[in-house]
């Protein structure tokens, strides 16, 4: 049986699919029941939900970090994306290839528990060193969370249900970063972040430092609940080989490189601006309306988790729609809409003469930021055989991480420094990079839509049940 399609007519419910790998028969494989996979699909997105919990309360303690350790806008983003892409690269790929052999629960645990120490470790570095090394902990463990978790969900979830489970594990991101906010900001305000608090054994510590401590000790807890995930069947092509080779895997991407290609340099370049602008907009408003940390986590914190999440959780369920409509492109579809419209918001929120304004685009980009990835992940998932998976998304992760999380923060903090010298001019340095690299997203990404509609088409991917 080879990995092409098996259609089936009528429009009724399809037969569960078909685990295949050229060359050989497999039996078929039932789904986990329904109460399982969202399960597991909620308890994923708390893992996420953390991840950037701990990666975004940086962003929201910019100037007092900058004020207490003398460094700049550029060594600032180095903390946030550098630093934090170094080992989240070196260790994504090694973590995914053994995710495509063995146990993927185990590796979500142990990753979870690595970030979470690492981002206590946060509140005892006492210099730019060691908060470095610190954050390349963190970016560590978060390395191992997404491919395997991603790889976890498309044995969980037919692809009829997949981008909708997708678009609420990338709730996470949203609720992550705004609940970095909103606590960040609740402790600031009792806890001023450049304040002095003696904390037992550990001595003196400044209000900042208290944060990164207690934002890591959730993530330990966790850890441990994740041991109640069972690892389910592999489903799809390539589910009863034990491994694929490197060779084939390079084969089989080479094949499908325009829709790859597509998806991750579009995506990278959306998350360039995204990234880049999340990082950027406490300083935005402290630098621009005169915002205290506090009020940037009351009023900008809710934003990012109310349009966030919804706007992942529609586009999830808009491209599960359009798929049920018998669109074979319609996961890309639905984040090619997302991808179009975030350009005018991105460029326009930091030129905006208001903080209510600018607060009302940033609400919006935040939505259609947010729609794009159910449908994006899944098409990556359905055009992958399952033993390529984890490593196709560590790919895919690599790529996103190396131009959206560690250029998106350093493009905007050289444009401040050395394009306009001047910290003040941090509104035009943003609307500068997304001018830039906003369309360029939606161009790319068309292109690899070309590419994936064909291929789709091939293997009946029209709105009925295909063998992966």
């Amino acid at each position: 049986m080879s990995d092409r399609s098996i259609s089936y007519p009528g429009g009724g419910k399809a037969p569960p699919e078909v685990s295949a790998a050229p060359g050989n028969s497999a039996p078929t494989r039932p789904w986990p029941s329904s109460r399982s996979a969202w399960y597991v699909a909620i308890l994923l997105m708390l893992a996420n939900t953390l991840a950037f919990v701990d990666r975004q309360a940086l962003a929201l303690l910019v100037e007092p970090i900058k004020q207490d350790l003398k460094i700049s806008d550029t060594a600032i983003s180095l903390l946030y994306g550098l630093s934090f892409t170094l080992f989240y690269v070196a260790v994504g790929l090694p973590v995914a290839r053994i995710a495509d052999r063995s146990s993927r629960r185990n590796i979500i645990a142990g990753s979870i528990f690595v970030w979470s120490i690492c981002t206590s470790l946060c509140g005892v570095a006492r210099s730019f060193g060691g908060l470095f090394l610190a954050r390349v902990g963190v970016g560590a463990g978060e390395g191992g969370l997404t491919p395997a978790a991603y790889s976890l969900l498309a044995d969980y979830f037919p692809k009829k249900k997949l981008a909708a489970a997708m678009g609420v594990y990338q709730m996470g991101l949203y609720i992550g970063g705004a609940s970095a906010l909103v606590i960040g900001g609740l402790i600031s305000s009792i806890i001023p972040p450049s304040s002095i608090v003696t904390v037992l054994v550990l001595g003196s510590l400044k209000g900042w430092e208290v944060v990164f401590l207690l934002l890591g000790l959730p993530g330990i807890i966790l850890s441990l609940l994740c041991f109640t995930i069972r690892e389910p069947a592999r489903q799809g092509a390539g589910a009863a080989q034990a491994s694929v080779s490197l060779g084939e895997f390079f084969g089989h991407v080479g094949t499908r490189w325009r829709s790859y290609v597509g998806i991750a340099l579009g995506f990278a370049l959306m998350i360039l601006c995204g990234n880049g602008t999340t990082v950027w907009i406490p300083a935005f408003f402290a630098r621009a309306f005169g915002w205290s940390t506090a009020e940037v986590g009351q009023y900008y914190g809710p934003v990012v988790f109310v349009c966030g999440t919804s706007g992942a959780l529609a586009g999830g369920f808009f491209a599960s729609w359009l798929r049920r409509r018998g669109y074979a492109d319609a996961n890309l579809r639905a984040a090619l809409i997302g991808f179009s419209i975030l350009v005018p918001l991105s460029v326009g929120f930091p030129l905006m003469p208001t903080a209510g304004l600018a607060l009302t685009m940033i609400a919006l980009m935040n939505f259609f930021a947010g729609f794009n990835f159910g449908g994006g992940l899944a098409a990556l998932q359905e055009l992958t055989p399952n033993r390529m998976r984890a490593l196709v998304s560590a790919m895919y992760m690599l790529t996103i991480n190396l131009i959206g999380a560690a250029l998106g923060p350093m493009a905007i903090a050289l444009c401040t420094d050395y394009v306009f010298a001047d910290p003040q001019r941090l509104p035009q340095a943003i609307s500068l990079v997304c001018a830039i690299a906003s369309p360029l997203s939606v161009l790319v990404l068309w292109t690899g839509l070309r590419d994936y509609r064909q291929r789709m088409t091939e293997i009946g991917g029209g709105g009925v049940e295909t063998a992966l």
